[in-house]
C-alpha cells in the first residue's frame, strides 16, 4: 500500500481537537478508547513487513495437516483413519504408504481422481482435494521412515512353492516375466514406479491383483499388469499375494527395471481400449 511503508512513530501521541455540542461533555472513556484504537493502528501497521517461511517446511506441514484432518474431504476421510498416523497401513485393505515414492503416491491419488483407479471413498477422497493438496500429502508421506520386516518363511505348501517360482523367476511358456525384476527380489520396489510389495497385507495385494485383471484399475504405463494378471489364475493370485506380503520389503531401490523393457510389453494397448474380460473368465 502506498504511503503505508514508513511505520508510524508512537512517541508522538495524537492530539484530539473536540467540538463538543454546547452544553454537553465528551466522556473521558470516550477519548481513551479512540486514543487506544490510533495507537493499536499505528503498531499494526508498522508490523506490515513480508514474512519468510520455509518453503518446504510449510508444504510438509500442509501435507501433514491434510494426513490428520482430511483436508476438503472432511474429517471423516482423515488419511489416518485408514493409513495410520505412520502410514503403515491397517493391515488388511488400507496398505502401507510410508515412505513410497512421492510421485507414485500423487499418481495413484489422480488415477482415483480421474476414475482410472476404483475404490468409492478413496475415489471420493482424491476428488475433493486438489492437485496441490494431493502433492502436499503425498510428500509428507512419502517422507516418514518405514523399518523394514524380518523376513518370514511362507507356508511350505504347493500353492506356495509355485508362487515362489512365479515371483521369482515368472512363466517363460506364458510369457511372464518375473515379478522380482520390478518389484525386487526382498519386495522393495525398484524404481519409483514399482511400489514395494513386502510388508503389504495379502489382502489387498490380492485385491489389486484381482482388480487388475478386471480392468478396474488402469494406472499402469503399457498395462503391464492388467497382461500379466490375466495370464495367472485367481489361485496363482492368491498365492502370489501371500507369498508377497510375508517378504521383508526394505528401502526401494531407485534403479530402473530391467522388466520394463520393450520385449515386456506385449500388449501395447492402453487401458481404454484393452477388452472386456468374457462372462468365463470372470
Amino acid at each position: 500500500m502506498r504511503g503505508l511503508s514508513a511505520p508510524i512513530s508512537l512517541s508522538h501521541q495524537p492530539t484530539f481537537h473536540w467540538e463538543p455540542l454546547r452544553g454537553t461533555t465528551v466522556p473521558m472513556a470516550m477519548v481513551m478508547r479512540t486514543a487506544g484504537t490510533v495507537a493499536l493502528l499505528a503498531w499494526s501497521l508498522s508490523a506490515c513487513e513480508p514474512v519468510e517461511r520455509g518453503a518446504a517446511d510449510g508444504f510438509t506441514s500442509t501435507g501433514e495437516l491434510i494426513a490428520l484432518s482430511g483436508g476438503d474431504a472432511g474429517a471423516a476421510n482423515a488419511c489416518i483413519a485408514c493409513h495410520g498416523v505412520d502410514g503403515t497401513g491397517n493391515g488388511d485393505g488400507a496398505p502401507r504408504i510410508a515412505g513410497l515414492d512421492r510421485g507414485y503416491l500423487n499418481a495413484q491419488l489422480q488415477a482415483y481422481a480421474d476414475g482410472r483407479r476404483r475404490h468409492p471413498e478413496m475415489e471420493a477422497i482424491a476428488r475433493k482435494l486438489t492437485p496441490l493438496h494431493r502433492d502436499a500429502v503425498s510428500a509428507y508421506y512419502a517422507a516418514l521412515s518405514f523399518a523394514p520386516s524380518p523376513p518370514l518363511r511362507p507356508a511350505g505348501s504347493a500353492a506356495s512353492t509355485r508362487a515362489g517360482a512365479l515371483y521369482h523367476y515368472g512363466d517363460p511358456a506364458r510369457n511372464l516375466a518375473p515379478c522380482a525384476h520390478c518389484h525386487g527380489s526382498r519386495g522393495e520396489g525398484l524404481g519409483p514406479a514399482n511400489p514395494p510389495l513386502g510388508g503389504q497385507p495379502a489382502p489387498y495385494l490380492a485385491e489389486q491383483l484381482d482388480q487388475w485383471r478386471r480392468g478396474a484399475r488402469r494406472s499402469d504405463p503399457e498395462n503391464v499388469m492388467l497382461r500379466i494378471a490375466r495370464a495367472i489364475t485367481p489361485a496363482e493370485s492368491a498365492a502370489l499375494a501371500v507369498y508377497a506380503s510375508l517378504l521383508p520389503a526394505g528401502p526401494p531401490h531407485p534403479g530402473s527395471p530391467a522388466a520394463f523393457r520393450v520385449e515386456h510389453r506385449a500388449d501395447p494397448r492402453n487401458g481404454a481400449s484393452a477388452p472386456p474380460l468374457r462372462a468365463s473368465e470372470r
